[in-house]
Formats: C-alpha cells, sequence, structure tokens
C-alpha cells in the first residue's frame, strides 16, 4: 500500500501508484497491454471519495455512497480485456458501448479509451452528476451519461458492439441483450447476495446466443427504477 498524507498528494506519487497497481494486476493475469496502460492514465483518485483517496490504487472495490461502490480494479480491467479480445492491433477497437451502472464513472473512463463513445446508465441521479464531474476533471470526452433505469436499456434504440453490467441481476434482461450487435459482447456478474458468475454473452445472430461462464465475481444486486436523491 502507497499512502498519502493531507495535501502533499503529488502526481509523481499517484504515478507510482498507478505503476503498482498495473503491475499487481499483470501478475493476477491481466495481458493485454493496453489495459494496463489504460490503468496507468487513468486517475483513480478523482474517482473516489475524499476519505478514501490514500486507498484510491489498492486493488479493492470502495464505497462511493448510496450502497454502492467503485469496483476493484481487477475486475474493471477484466471485463475490459474480455470486451476488446481479439482486436489485438486497434487502441479503439470498438465503436460504441454500453455501460449499466455509471457509479463514480472510473470504468467509464477506462471503457472510454477504447471506444469512439461510451453511453453509460445510472440509475441514482447524484452519483451520475457526480460521475459527469469526475470524468470531466480526468479529460475525458468521449461518453455521455443518462439518469435512467439499466435494466430497460439505453432509453433511445440503439445498438451497441459491447455492454457491460457493474451490478449483478438473476438472468440478463432480454431488452439489453436486444441491443446487442451481431458478433458483440455483453458482460455481465449475474446471481444472487450469495453466488454470483461474471458472464459472457456473445450475440451469433439475430436469435442465437453463446454464454460462458468466467469466474465468480460479488457485486452489488441491479435494481429496477431511478433514484432522484
Amino acid at each position: 500500500m502507497i499512502g498519502f498524507k493531507g495535501n502533499h498528494q503529488t502526481e509523481l506519487t499517484y504515478e507510482r501508484a498507478r505503476k503498482a497497481l498495473a503491475e499487481s494486476l499483470a501478475d493476477k493475469g491481466i495481458s493485454d497491454v493496453r489495459i494496463l496502460e489504460a490503468i496507468l492514465k487513468t486517475p483513480r483518485h478523482l474517482f473516489v471519495d475524499g476519505a478514501f483517496a490514500s486507498r484510491a490504487y489498492e486493488d479493492m472495490s470502495l464505497p462511493i455512497g448510496y450502497k454502492q461502490t467503485i469496483s476493484q480494479p481487477y475486475i474493471v480491467a477484466k471485463m475490459t480485456e474480455i470486451l476488446i479480445k481479439g482486436n489485438i492491433l486497434e487502441k479503439k477497437p470498438l465503436e460504441t458501448i454500453l455501460e449499466i451502472g455509471t457509479g463514480c464513472g472510473y470504468q467509464t473512463a477506462i471503457l472510454s479509451r477504447f471506444c469512439r463513445k461510451v453511453f453509460s446508465i445510472e440509475r441514482i441521479k447524484p452519483l451520475a452528476d457526480r460521475a459527469i464531474v469526475n470524468l470531466e476533471k480526468a479529460g475525458i470526452k468521449n461518453f455521455l451519461i443518462r439518469w435512467s433505469d439499466g435494466t430497460m436499456g439505453w432509453p433511445i434504440h440503439k445498438k451497441f458492439d459491447a455492454i457491460t453490467c457493474a451490478a449483478a441481476i438473476t438472468e440478463i434482461p432480454s431488452k439489453l441483450k436486444a441491443q446487442l450487435n451481431i458478433g458483440g459482447k455483453l458482460i455481465c456478474p449475474c446471481g444472487n447476495d450469495k453466488s454470483q458468475n461474471l458472464v459472457l454473452l456473445e450475440r451469433v445472430s439475430k436469435e442465437e446466443y453463446k454464454e460462458t461462464i468466467i469466474e465468480s465475481a460479488l457485486f452489488v444486486p441491479m435494481l429496477p427504477g431511478i433514484i432522484k436523491n
């Protein structure tokens, strides 16, 4: 763990912390250098609450309020690595990505490096508003955040090359499946509060999907509806 003290935080200190985090993720099996580079260049400390700034570059989830968390960097890296797998030579292999569960915006920032635009849905309005501020501070521009019910998919008819969910659900909603391009990938934690698996869903044709279990996971539940305050 690298500690930060009061107002004496420097970018050099953060850079060292990001390097240590990237090295730890590589040790845990993240092999795509584009993902590790994204971790190195994304200032996670801008996305966590100030009280947790000293732990921003530990490989762990942290609370962001409203019973939500910023995801563990390993999980963010793993999910993103799966989505861009097979496009080794392209820095931005995807056109559009749909993210369900913006949270604080950290995963949005990582995803933005691999696509033309990230479309992200957050059901809790204060988190959606905060994520926009966080992303702007981090210099991210190719995103659009909507305050909406993520279980319903993007509110306007649209298809995506990839869909990622930052909350667990017992079954992937049909409306999300329908918004996936043929050849596209959807990754989502599936299960209950006791047992979850990270599931990869690939759309093979208009009616056919291929499902693969990646590994066990633990996410907050995906809930329907919206919260204003």
